[in-house]
């Protein structure tokens, strides 16, 4: 029988006896994050595409999460792009943003769906245009009224709604955004700032003071909070290692380096952290493949990805040798297990070709990879420490607190 997405992320983060405190806490972010978390991908791919250097022979393995990145990816035109991932209310959105791309017939429509996403025309080109060249399991995923749904109507609705207040994360900033409402602060304002020493001066008056609020930090401790940011528990216990002060103050930290070190003009992660959207007006802050001078580019050259629901490593083990030569890990590392991380790395090790560049963040700030793998698959990689660091610093996302990048020796 075949393994489902399910499966495999029981897998990677059951590490614990059900009866522990941290076992059940394993098995409530699985229930949560077997749902539908993000509705967008966290990474910055301006800093993704300088790490992995893509060239038009590079093949691409990558987790896929919102499939933004995905596209991000093919606007540098690379050969291949595999999008793989265990969550597949996940897979289901990349798959339907790429039969968007594929089949709405202006970007006006595609941007009027993913770009400003509450336009009640997106329904009706739903139906028009996308739909019937769905599989079965996505269409089901966007159509069904099963449940609860009978009443609220279907997730496709979503996209007449503003589809960024949705899923886990985007009712995680709506509540988030409601608390901070109630203590009488306006995320929004940040938007109008014009410069960085303006950010600061608002972090310092409004958002810094917003994480000492009992109430808020009372919430922020939570487990539902950190599992609709997608942290599972390992990834809570790595946090709380690299800051003493707990959780909220992990916050509080990820938030001040989003505000005050990346002008918020052009960060679209800024806009989505404070606005649930991106700028529709100036156009500026938002992600490249929604721009109209790639939609061409996008469109003639979508069919160079493929996707499939299943784990980074099980995919691998079924490749050819040499046949890929960049990856993107995302934070899935922080999930694993030694040995899993070991079994990861003897397939790329096997998989990748020389100079194969492989990229991923991690919760707190050291790299896995250091600890984990045996001393003779160690060998195999470099460490690109000094180039990461530098990354991370640029990373607009803010959200992670390390970005590594390692490539294949050669033989």
């Amino acid at each position: 029988m075949q393994e489902t997405g399910s499966d495999h992320l029981r897998d990677a983060v059951h590490q614990s006896r059900f009866w522990s405190w941290t076992g059940m806490m394993e098995r409530l972010f699985t229930l949560w994050f077997g749902g539908f978390v993000y509705n967008q991908i966290w990474e910055d791919p301006r800093v993704d595409i300088e790490a992995m250097q893509l060239t038009p022979n590079s093949r691409i393995l990558t987790i896929a999460s919102g499939g933004c990145n995905i596209l991000n990816y093919l606007v540098e035109q690379p050969e291949k792009i595999v999008a793989v991932d265990l969550n597949r209310h996940h897979m289901h959105l990349t798959r339907l943003k790429i039969e968007a791309l594929r089949h709405l017939p202006t970007h006006e429509d595609f941007f009027a769906f993913f770009g400003k996403a509450d336009d009640k025309r997106n329904l009706t080109n739903y139906k028009k245009y996308i739909r019937e060249h769905l599989d079965p399991a996505t269409r089901r995923f966007w159509e069904s009224r099963r449940g609860l749904r009978f009443f609220c109507g279907p997730r496709i609705n979503y996209f007449e709604k503003n589809f960024y207040n949705h899923a886990k994360f985007g009712k995680l900033m709506r509540f988030t955004h409601a608390l901070a409402r109630i203590t009488r602060r306006d995320p929004t304002r940040l938007l109008a700032a014009t410069s960085l020493d303006e950010q600061r001066e608002l972090f310092d008056e409004m958002f810094s003071p917003f994480f000492e609020n009992r109430f808020i930090r009372f919430t922020g401790k939570m487990p539902l909070v950190a599992f609709s940011l997608g942290i599972p528990p390992r990834q809570v216990k790595a946090l709380r290692g690299d800051c003493p002060d707990g959780i909220v103050e992990v916050y509080r930290q990820r938030v001040e380096r989003l505000v005050c070190h990346f002008p918020v003009e052009d960060n679209y992660f800024t806009w989505q952290a404070f606005s649930r959207r991106y700028d529709t007006q100036s156009l500026r802050a938002m992600p490249e493949y929604l721009r109209k001078e790639h939609w061409e580019l996008l469109r003639n050259t979508i069919d160079r990805v493929t996707t499939q629901i299943t784990s980074i490593t099980d995919y691998l083990s079924r490749q050819d040798d040499h046949s890929l030569d960049r990856f993107v890990f995302l934070d899935a590392q922080d999930w694993m297990k030694d040995e899993e991380i070991e079994a990861l790395w003897s397939q790329v090790a096997r998989v990748g070709k020389p100079g194969t560049r492989i990229i991923f963040r991690t919760a707190a700030s050291a790299s896995p990879i250091e600890t984990a793998l045996s001393p003779k698959l160690r060998e195999k990689f470099e460490y690109h420490k000094l180039l990461s660091q530098d990354l991370f610093a640029r990373d607009r996302s803010a959200i992670y607190g390390g970005f590594h990048l390692y490539t294949l020796r050669g033989d």
